[in-house]
């Protein structure tokens, strides 16, 4: 666990949280937009809309308790097959968050980092995701992760890839997990110790296959944008009482 600030250490003890158990990198699917704003009438635009005061939320009460990593699974490379309208705004918003969020975030010492297949991304998004995760580089307080065309499968396959290719050049002579790791999108992040979904349907939907080997599971009934402060403490809570034995025995 890292070492927590005393003001962080303060909101967690605050919050009924566990300061020495606290999660180092959370996880999270985030769905239920379209459902959200289907249920009000609203077009699905709404739904993403309000989906991202969440997310803010969210963002702030990670970085509150001291939690170190948080990703969030923005854009799936199965999400390509959305309505073109949907995929557009998407892509739309996606960078409009980005420019408007980057300097908040960076006021609060928070680094962002998007992690996916970038190079199919429109050149506009690309350049504003370099912009964003440079100006954040040194930032150490929470790093952001947001996974944007973003598959597991396209990432083990292609980390698999790359073994063969430095396995047959000699540069790489022994192959175990952490060669697997060490070429993910996620190299150098620790791996989630909960992984939450909302929406209701209790699957992984192919999200951080390789490194939520050993997360805690959370499916939550509640749609994304109704996701609020007082549903990720519990979560976090709900954590702490777990046993987490790793395949082993305690």
């Amino acid at each position: 666990m890292a070492t927590l600030s005393p003001e962080e250490f303060a909101a967690c003890k605050a919050n009924g949280i566990l300061p020495e158990a606290l999660p180092s990198h959370i996880a999270i699917v985030m769905d239920g937009n379209g459902r959200w704003a289907k249920k009000r009438f609203m077009p699905r635009i709404v739904g993403h809309r309000n989906g991202a005061e969440s997310l803010r939320n969210t963002i702030k009460t990670c970085a509150d308790l001291g939690v170190r990593f948080l990703s969030v699974y923005v854009f799936s490379t199965e999400n390509w097959k959305r309505p073109e309208d949907e995929v557009s705004f998407l892509m739309g918003f996606i960078r409009e968050m980005l420019i408007q969020e980057t300097p908040k975030l960076h006021e609060q010492n928070i680094k962002i980092r998007v992690l996916g297949d970038i190079a199919e991304l429109s050149p506009e998004l690309q350049a504003q995701i370099q912009e964003s995760e440079g100006i954040t580089a040194a930032n150490t307080r929470l790093q952001f992760n947001l996974l944007i065309n973003y598959g597991s499968r396209r990432e083990i396959v292609q980390a698999i890839q790359k073994i063969a290719q430095d396995a047959a050049a000699g540069t790489l002579s022994t192959i175990d997990d952490q060669a697997v790791s060490d070429r993910l999108y996620s190299s150098g992040i620790p791996d989630p110790d909960i992984m939450i979904r909302t929406g209701g349907d209790s699957r992984i939907s192919n999200f951080l296959l390789w490194q939520c080997a050993y997360s805690e599971l959370f499916f939550l009934d509640i749609l994304w944008p109704d996701f609020d402060r007082a549903q990720l403490l519990d979560v976090i809570i709900q954590f702490q009482k777990r046993d987490r034995r790793f395949g082993g025995i305690k």
